[in-house]
């Protein structure tokens, strides 16, 4: 393929700034701006040179010597550069859609659902790669092994890609998801969230349903059989769709070890565990099925698998204590991952805390999706800041308010962290604890390794 000279708005967005570098790696000539770029994006683009010069947006950085701009969702619709590329009428895309140009010859497998797809997709790649396959990817998270997010290259026969329910740039509110067209689709659940976008948990499903619409001919829906209305998305008419189901893989746990139960290949030790991720290991194992591998293969590479970053993820452990991270923070995951634990460590103090962090979880009709969700905990905290409430424009919460949606009377809620480090440290009283930590933030600053 001939180089492209392509510039990025926005470039230091998660998934932005991993195609960018798999773009400068392809040999393409890759620009990019942004009005600030965070870690780790920074530390990572500057080593390729990718790196803006300077902070803010230059509309001299567009120029009709460009073959397309990649437009990333953290500008503003009214953007200089965006606004002169149209004036040129460069080719405008978001990443989703060039994306789907660059694989439109690539057989494509999409994973979506409200919870368990970056572990569902991590889980293919990683099989894909035990056994040398070659393919293409783009996930949202960091993968051991991997070095960047985004894969794209001319060969690969097939591309995987977690797709994601948020708008796609913009100029295109449309979820991201819709812009794929998979001949692969797996649904892992549906689960409301994402309330400033979506305010009806209809008009959430409602995305799911054209997702499964926009597929292939000769496609094939993979969806979890145990969500009722994924019994309704995925066993509508659509022509020329195979439709198949997946459930909890059978697992058994023995002293704090997970054992996949096989019908011909015994028991397979895991390392990842809970129902939930049975769950995605039989959806993962039904999509590499379709991408021909047999589940003797299968079973052999998901022993090694580790998880993806931040799923269920221990980042500390001592004599006494183990220290959990999970992006956890809608309901559904809460519920979920907080089980897990409980199961899978039945005789050790659990202490689970949450971090309200995200416009849906800190709005106020939406609280009460929290309803005993922490309720096999042995201790239960909440942690949330008054300020992200106002850079948000939310109604201020009340800590009553918040235990009364959890419906648990010995819920701890904290909104500053040294009082939330205070009261975890004191938990440790002799008997063997884990520490379940649930957010896409940081608690404020937490300083996690000290509890152990």
């Amino acid at each position: 393929m001939k180089p492209l000279k392509i510039h990025f708005i926005s470039i230091g967005g998660s998934v932005m700034h991993n195609l960018a570098i798999a773009l400068h790696q392809q040999g393409h000539q890759v620009t990019g701006s942004d009005d600030e770029i965070y870690e780790p994006s920074r530390s990572r683009l500057e080593p390729f040179g990718l790196l803006p010069r300077q902070f803010g947006w230059f509309p001299e950085n567009i120029h009709t010597g460009l073959d397309a701009v990649i437009l990333g969702m953290h500008a503003r619709p009214d953007n200089p550069e965006l606004r002169k590329a149209r004036d040129l009428s460069l080719p405008v895309y978001s990443y989703p859609e060039f994306v789907y140009r660059q694989s439109l010859h690539k057989q494509r497998v999409v994973v979506a659902g409200s919870h368990g797809k970056t572990t569902i997709t991590s889980i293919i790649l990683h099989v894909l790669r035990y056994h040398k396959r070659t393919f293409d990817y783009l996930v949202g998270a960091q993968l051991d092994g991997f070095d960047t997010m985004v894969q794209l290259t001319d060969d690969a026969p097939v591309i995987v890609v977690e797709g994601d329910e948020y708008g796609t740039s913009p100029i295109d509110p449309q979820p991201k998801f819709l812009h794929y067209q998979p001949h692969i689709l797996l649904i892992s659940g549906i689960a409301w969230d994402h309330v400033n976008i979506y305010p009806t948990y209809e008009s959430y499903v409602h995305q799911f349903e054209l997702l499964a619409d926009s597929m292939s001919k000769a496609g094939t829906i993979v969806f979890d059989d145990t969500d009722d209305m994924l019994d309704v998305i995925a066993l509508k008419e659509r022509e020329d769709v195979t439709r198949q189901p997946y459930d909890v893989h059978p697992y058994r746990i023995e002293n704090g070890r997970t054992l996949l139960v096989t019908r011909q290949n015994g028991e397979v030790p895991v390392l990842v565990f809970g129902e939930h991720n049975m769950k995605n290991i039989s959806g993962a194992m039904a999509v590499c099925d379709r991408l021909g591998v047999p589940e003797d293969l299968f079973y052999e590479a998901i022993q090694s698998f580790r998880g993806a970053h931040k799923r269920l993820e221990k980042v500390a452990e001592s004599a006494q204590t183990t220290i959990y991270r999970d992006f956890a923070h809608a309901p559904s995951k809460v519920e979920a991952t907080t089980a897990a634990v409980r199961d899978q460590f039945p005789d050790r103090n659990l202490v689970a805390c949450v971090e309200l962090h995200t416009f849906s979880s800190l709005n106020k009709s939406f609280l009460n999706q929290y309803h005993d969700t922490l309720a096999r905990a042995d201790v239960a905290a909440v942690f949330y800041s008054p300020h992200t409430l106002e850079m948000k424009r939310l109604e201020p919460i009340s800590p009553a308010e918040i235990v009364a949606a959890f419906d648990r009377p010995d819920l701890q809620v904290f909104t500053d962290a040294g009082a939330l480090q205070t009261f975890l440290k004191s938990q440790l009283n002799g008997h063997p604890t884990i520490y379940l930590l649930m957010s896409s933030g940081n608690f404020g600053g937490l300083n996690v390794e000290s509890l152990t």
